[in-house]
């Protein structure tokens, strides 16, 4: 039974444990939740495995149920001695576990895995014994279950971070380590009274953070479902219970009502012709609760909570079910929709709808296929997962397949494992919306995205060239919300790249690590070329050659700096970590007369240098101080800030005079280049007389003096019937903005203007 068609190729490696002979001692017995309500075991409890081999003896050959029993021998044999902390035999566990696992019929490696999970982690038990006992897939699939307890962390989020980074990049490349985790997860939810009840909490906040959306996003609905009331129970016991007698009280008031509409609908389908499965069905508590503190109603308030799933024959019949009970009950307007059309990203078809049944009971139905039904409560862990590697790819495995490659991608852009977590938390979102190409094609994407969004789902280039977007032919801002049926356009330019602002409005874990990703790619590469232009600069001022590239001297710099190349140095110095003038000051001959510190050459460097020009647009390395906002024309200077590169304020500006009183090595002169950039952004308070339409006459001013308004804020005076107006907006220089201004005061309402500075 082959996964290759889920498994995508990895350029990241499985982090290694260590490899040698089998260690023989123990480690100590780790502690797991005991069932709630189980009677009390004993350390004399045997763990059957008579259940399990009833189960895969069903749907497995002979050899494949053989080699399930030898993993059981061996991880029984392995966690002889070892107990959870109910008293059962640790190996019930592993049994329970596989015992899920089978009842998804999932092939014997992966079985054997999930007997197996454990023995790495707890008994140190080598990943190479396996592979040569088990063969190389079930090693594999074990050791990516495994923590990294064994490595060395500076904090317990680190280590749980990286963990989890490690398990989704094993899912990424099998699909089967996912599975067999969240198995286990769902065994140790069912479990969890022999624990503290703080333990208990943590355990179920992790869960409904990261398994409980993992389990939805791949499509396993009743196992998403278990776990969300699950943690629920944990998390909130009182109100758990209490919501859980409100609901077994309306399951009686509401009798009546369910089993009449039962009763016609089971009558009025066959009659239209339909041969279905109808089935009632009670909302879990967790959603009842949600949907409660979302929409702050009380329990009586929340009416539909029952509902009904119509299963039939083919897909045409769901549409004559669905129009067959409308003419019955009357639809509730806007609850209704097609996930058959458009299915949900986890592959998940339906139709629902919410009728007004007898006695003005709100219910839903939701009306599905067999094979639909199937998928909708097994998702990837459905039968299409086991077809043989030649088999055509359907949506639902290619979505699955797209997703899964994500991880990858995410991880090659992401710095460390806290970041990558970050990211997948993002992306596994529990709603979407659907939006269309300018080709026509469907794109799903997380409820909240955004054009940025839209376009990073389409290529990386696509977004990394973004400027403006069309939705439904119309411009809109790159930060509007996108809702479903809306069709989209990314208008891109070779000049324009990612922005830092983005990050605040995006919503998916990829559009978030390939921005961070250029973000940091650039800002070292402009960094570098900064700090040689400084570098140059402090040579030239010291009347000291230019060292090669390949100077001996860079290598015993780097080596005594903890750097590791030139390049990081070039790029400390133009990120002010360095100062130019004292990495300078080691390339001197020996028997060169230099100042003796690095102030002093500071000092010098600052009365003596030629400055640095300035057009506006060299990226991250120099940024225009938001302060003051200078532009072309005014005078200027320019501040090394740690971390950020060359800072260039208003000489005027009260901020740079201050931090230039505590350091002044860190400032250098700096002028404009005659060729300037374009589009700088400066602000404005002005002062106008509140009459209607002003707003509209100020901003066909600026338009027409060939500005744009970035941002406006106001600030009303009641007493004096007049509003400030905060406006910033693009201009080319002094010039342009004295133009702006002129403009400005053409509307006979305003009475000041004013441009901030600092």
């Amino acid at each position: 039974m082959a996964f290759s068609t889920l498994r995508g190729a990895s350029s990241g490696l499985l982090a290694v444990f260590k490899k040698g002979p089998r260690l023989r001692k123990r480690r100590k017995a780790k502690s797991q939740p005991a069932l709630p309500n189980a009677a009390e075991a004993t350390p004399n409890t045997i763990a059957s495995l008579a259940p399990l081999t009833k189960i895969i003896s069903q749907y497995l050959d002979p050899k494949d149920v053989e080699r399930v029993k030898e993993a059981y021998r061996f991880s029984d044999q392995a966690h002889l001695g070892q107990f959870r902390a109910s008293g059962e035999p640790y190996i019930s566990h592993p049994i329970a576990v596989t015992e899920i696992c089978a009842g998804w019929k999932l092939d014997a490696d992966s079985l054997m895995a999930a007997l197996l999970h454990d023995v790495i982690e707890d008994q140190d038990v080598p990943k190479s014994e396996l592979a040569e006992r088990f063969g190389p897939d079930v090693a594999e699939i074990v050791d990516g279950l495994s923590k990294l307890d064994r490595l060395e962390f500076a904090t317990k989020a680190e280590q749980q971070a990286e963990s989890f980074r490690k398990m989704l990049l094993a899912m990424a490349r099998d699909v089967r380590v996912i599975l067999i985790k969240l198995a286990d997860r769902l065994h140790n939810m069912r479990t969890l009274g022999a624990i503290g009840p703080e333990k208990r909490r943590r355990i179920a906040r992790e869960t409904l953070d990261i398994y409980s959306p993992i389990a939805h996003r791949l499509g396993l609905n009743s196992l998403f479902r278990e776990l969300q009331d699950l943690c629920f129970q944990a998390i909130h016991p009182n109100r758990y219970q209490t919501l859980h007698k409100a609901l077994l009280a309306a399951r009686g008031n509401r009798r009546e009502v369910l089993g009449k509409i039962t009763e016609a609908v089971k009558v009025a389908l066959p009659a239209a012709g339909i041969e279905a499965e109808v089935t009632g069905r009670e909302k879990s508590l967790y959603s009842i609760y949600t949907k409660m503190i979302e929409q702050k109603k009380s329990f009586s308030d929340v009416l539909d909570i029952y509902g009904f799933r119509v299963v039939v024959h083919t897909l045409p019949e769901c549409y004559l079910a669905l129009g067959t009970l409308h003419q019955m009950y009357r639809p509730v307007p806007g609850k209704f929709k097609d996930y058959i059309a458009i299915p949900k990203l986890n592959g998940y078809q339906s139709l629902h709808t919410t009728l007004v049944g007898p006695y003005g009971t709100p219910v839903e139905f939701q009306f599905r296929t067999r094979d639909m039904d199937h998928v909708a409560e097994e998702g990837v862990a459905s039968h299409w997962l086991y077809k043989d590697d030649d088999t055509t790819l359907n949506d639902l495995q290619k979505r699955t397949h797209q997703w899964l490659q994500s991880l990858l991608d995410i991880q090659s852009q992401t710095g460390d494992s806290g970041e990558f977590l970050e990211h997948i938390k993002v992306d596994l979102f529990p709603d979407a919306v659907y939006v269309f190409t300018p080709q026509g094609k469907i794109l799903s994407l997380p409820r909240g995205a955004t054009p940025v969004d839209f376009a990073y789902a389409i290529h990386t280039d696509i977004g990394n060239h973004a400027i403006a977007s069309k939705i439904n032919g119309e411009y809109s801002p790159l930060r509007t919300e996108l809702r479903s049926g809306d069709s989209v356009e990314i208008v891109t330019s070779p000049s324009s790249r990612p922005s830092a602002q983005w990050l605040n409005y995006v919503r998916t874990g990829r559009a978030r690590s390939e921005i961070r990703h250029y973000l940091r790619t650039v800002k070292y590469e402009e960094s570098v070329a900064f700090g040689q232009r400084l570098l140059n600069q402090a040579f030239d001022q010291l009347n000291l050659p230019h060292p090669a590239a390949d100077d001996p001297e860079w290598e015993k710099l780097a080596k005594g700096s903890g750097a590791s190349s030139r390049e990081e140095i070039l790029a400390d110095i133009g990120l002010g970590k360095r100062l130019a003038a004292v990495v300078a000051r080691r390339f001197a001959p020996e028997n060169a007369i230099l100042a003796t510190t690095a102030a002093a050459v500071d000092e010098l460097t600052a009365t003596t240098s030629a400055p640095i020009l300035i057009q506006g647009n060299e990226g991250q390395a120099v940024q225009l101080a938001p302060c003051c906002g200078p532009l072309p024309g005014d005078a200027i200077i320019g501040g090394i800030r740690l971390g950020h590169g060359l800072v260039v304020h208003m000489a005027e500006c009260a901020v740079a005079q201050r931090q230039r009183a505590r350091e002044p090595e860190r400032w250098i002169p700096v002028a404009w280049d005659s060729n300037t950039a374009r589009h700088l952004s400066t602000r404005l308070d002005v002062t106008v007389i509140n009459e209607k339409g002003v707003l509209g006459r100020l901003a066909a001013e600026i338009s027409d003096a060939d500005s744009n308004i970035l941002h406006l804020t106001m600030h009303e005076d009641d007493a004096s019937s007049t509003t400030m107006l905060h406006v910033t907006v693009q201009v080319d220089g002094r010039k342009h903005l004295a133009q702006v201004i002129r403009a400005i005061r053409h509307v006979p309402q305003v009475q000041k203007i004013v441009r901030i500075k600092g």
